[in-house]
């Protein structure tokens, strides 16, 4: 029996070391086509929770690799001329070149056969059981067997270099130093101590930042003097030390199936993960001792059943971790923008950036960070704490807009009912909005209420397009003024093209009787099945101008203080926002500042009609996830400019839609960034939603400055009183309760 593995670097080490302790008699070979010696990179970092892991594996290797280490428990973070601590994290580090040393001995302890300096021929395979591809981001063996593998590399927006330096550090630290191109960030920490201290020294930038400082082309040691003399103040005399220190993008690489035949990609060969969440060689170990044991519970007899095995059991722990390198990834991208936030705020966004750590986690790593974190929340925005003396957690802050303050910052999204008879809200709304209204929420919103008849979304749709629908309106915000302390919001739009169809418990399809025809932008269906709407002329845009202005005018009637207006989700006016759903060829299509003229002539209507003291909010689908094919972030945030010109006071920034080839990245918080996004390009108030799962996110989210206020939705249907038990959570006494409700009410 035979196991060839390609490459030498933990991974594939670690990898042939497992293999060869498991199964004793086979031949196991490493093929290396560098020196046994040669590494690219300076130390490595583990977190604590990856070593039993090791130990459990080889405790030989872990032991030699546990004496190895440095330890510590602190970030220290440099911003704006302060240093910042958190603790109670809980890392170690040690030198690359000798945990490959390390690796290396063991196996030929193990009688693992060594070969370096030799180059295999991914068309001219070894002969073996199983071939272990281990070679690397620039992996042959995986480009020898793409259409097989098929592999995705996302080539980044970066640009760093991974210099050494002999200062003594104590801590994980980043220095995040400004310069007329742009900011320079740096990740070091410390893998050797003794007589001879070493750190890892990365410096990281934007491109653009990089090519305006002229160091495209810069050799090992220009780079080095340079980023010597820019980040002099910090290395105390101490030099940077080049090891292949060129400048490098980082990229992204993901394998839609990881094994082909005996053959199986282990490592960067089949995926990454950014170096700010130091995850790489832990991912490429962790996989190794999981690829081991599939062939252990198999054999090697059965290696297509062991390596399906393998990945099926590594898949989804590996796109978990991506995910959270991505999107610590992205955060260092975009750290121009970040950089725009007081010292405080801004570390409290560093360490939650990857959303594996959140607001209650880091209470409990660092609870004196959070607590400045909290104290520098209020103070920042003057807001007066409670009778107590203690800042409470940033949800419970109150927000005025305009003429109106909401209580604290949770809001309610609207959601669809479908319960309505003819458009009239009911006793069903009644119970619904009203349980919600008296659950504590800064502001509740309706569901998505029709302008007019054939606006609905289905014949179970509410409107206010009547008098009668104002009167029972009021009949709930009544009721939710009386009892609650919140404000109430309502939602209207137009269904367009999506109208007319049953609700979701009936098939979330067009109806088959009792249809009523469609509006949009163009003719084109949502669906290629689905009816075509009627393109809309110039009249239908004044008559429906004409229906939102006394939707708002009853609105005012039926005693809400909010109003918001939805652009988003594919209805009338999102549809006529996308290039994906409006292919007009007119003024009100074709560029951006075309697609947008309608949605913005209705909400110059409403403002005018709306009185001056109540906030006016749009909901927007952010982008389409289609590329320059739909909606784009940019395109979202030049509409924000817009509204906020015009007097919007929040954007509420939610996505897709439009489309049903839309392919959202789904994940925890996954839309808040274009919430971020808009805020810190704009100004404009902005609210996010989309899979926050409650107040431990909603804090997270708000103490980042990632957005103003929090939408929720299933959390609300799951626990209407979501915010009253916030407090009880918290021990926030100053919160207003019901007075029926006050026997469970904590106590200042």
């Amino acid at each position: 029996m035979r196991i060839e593995c390609i490459g030498g670097g933990p991974g594939g080490l670690y990898a042939a070391l497992l293999a060869k302790k498991r199964f004793p008699d086979a031949v196991v070979r490493v093929t290396e086509r560098n020196r046994a010696d040669d590494t690219f990179g300076w130390g490595v970092v583990f977190s604590d929770e990856t070593l039993g892991a090791f130990e459990e594996a080889d405790p030989e290797s872990y032991a030699a690799i546990r004496r190895a280490f440095a330890y510590w428990t602190d970030i220290d973070t440099w911003h704006k001329g302060e240093w910042i601590r958190s603790t109670g994290h809980g890392f170690c580090g040690m030198s690359r070149r000798l945990l490959l040393q390390i690796l290396q001995a063991r196996c030929a302890e193990v009688g693992v056969e060594l070969c370096f300096e030799t180059e295999l021929d991914p068309k001219d395979l070894p002969e073996a059981d199983l071939v272990i591809a281990s070679d690397g981001i620039n992996s042959a063996v995986r480009e020898r067997f793409a259409d097989h593998f098929q592999p995705t590399l996302d080539w980044r927006r970066a640009k760093f270099t991974w210099l050494g330096t002999t200062k003594p550090l104590d801590a994980f630290t980043f220095v995040f130093q400004p310069t007329e191109h742009g900011v320079f960030s740096v990740h070091a920490y410390p893998f050797q101590r003794g007589e001879e201290n070493l750190s890892t020294w990365i410096v990281e930038c934007h491109e653009d930042t990089w090519r305006r400082a002229g160091l495209e082309g810069c050799t090992e040691e220009e780079t080095a003097a340079r980023m010597q003399e820019l980040f002099a103040p910090f290395l105390d005399g101490h030099p940077l030390l080049t090891n292949r220190s060129m400048w490098r993008t980082f990229p992204t690489v993901r394998c839609e199936r990881w094994h082909h035949g005996n053959v199986v990609l282990l490592g960067d060969a089949v995926h990454t993960a950014h170096f700010s969440i130091g995850s790489g060689t832990k991912l490429a170990m962790e996989s190794a001792i999981a690829l081991v044991e599939a062939l252990g519970e198999h054999g090697l007899d059965q290696v297509p059943t062991a390596l399906a095995a393998y990945e099926d059991a590594r898949r989804i722990d590996v796109l978990k971790i991506q995910k959270a390198a991505q999107t610590s990834l992205e955060w260092f991208e975009d750290i121009d923008r970040h950089a725009q936030l007081a010292p405080e705020p801004f570390v409290f966004s560093l360490m939650t950036r990857s959303k594996r750590i959140t607001w209650e986690n880091l209470a409990l790593r660092d609870p004196d960070l959070v607590d400045r974190t909290r104290e520098d929340f209020w103070s920042r925005r003057a807001l007066p704490l409670p009778a107590k003396g203690r800042a409470p957690e940033p949800l419970f802050a109150p927000l005025t807009l305009r003429g109106r303050t909401l209580p604290n910052r949770v809001v309610v999204s609207p959601m669809c009912q479908y319960s309505a008879v003819l458009g009239t809200p009911n006793d069903w709304h009644l119970v619904h909005l009203g349980g919600l209204a008296v659950g504590g929420a800064g502001l509740v919103f309706t569901e998505a209420t029709a302008v007019r008849a054939d606006g609905r979304i289905t014949p179970g749709c509410t409107g206010l397009y009547s008098d009668e629908h104002a009167a029972a309106w009021r009949r709930i915000t009544d009721f939710a003024r009386q009892h609650g302390a919140g404000l109430m919001g309502i939602q209207i739009g137009h269904a367009g093209r999506k109208a007319s169809c049953s609700s979701p418990w009936e098939g979330d399809a067009p109806l088959q009787e009792g249809a009523w025809p469609t509006l949009g932008p163009s003719a084109t269906p949502f669906r290629p099945h689905w009816p075509a709407p009627r393109a809309m002329d110039r009249a239908d845009m004044d008559a429906l101008l004409e229906d939102f202005v006394a939707t708002t005018r009853r609105a005012i009637e039926a005693g809400f203080d909010v109003l918001e207006l939805h652009m988003a989700h594919g209805y009338l006016l999102s549809s006529f926002l996308s290039p994906a759903s409006n292919d007009r060829e007119d003024a009100y299509g074709g560029t951006r500042e075309g697609r947008q003229r309608f949605p913005l002539e209705v909400f110059e209507a409403c403002r005018a009609e709306w009185p001056e003291d109540r906030p006016l909010f749009v909901r927007v689908s952010a982008t389409d996830w289609l590329g320059d094919e739909g909606q784009t972030i940019e395109d979202t945030v030049a509409f924000a400019r817009e509204l906020k010109e015009r007097g919007c006071d929040a954007l509420d920034l939610s996505s897709a839609g439009n489309v049903p080839t839309s392919r959202p990245e789904y994940g925890r918080m996954y839309q808040t960034p274009f919430a971020e996004r808009v805020r810190s390009e704009t100004g404009l108030v902005t609210m996010a939603v989309g899979a926050i799962q409650g107040p431990d996110h909603a804090n997270t989210i708000l103490a980042a400055e990632r957005a103003d206020l929090i939408a929720m939705a299933r959390p609300h249907l799951l626990d209407p009183h979501l915010t009253l038990q916030a407090a009880v959570r918290y021990g926030h006494a100053d919160l207003a309760w019901p007075p029926q409700y006050l026997a469970v009410k904590p106590r200042g």
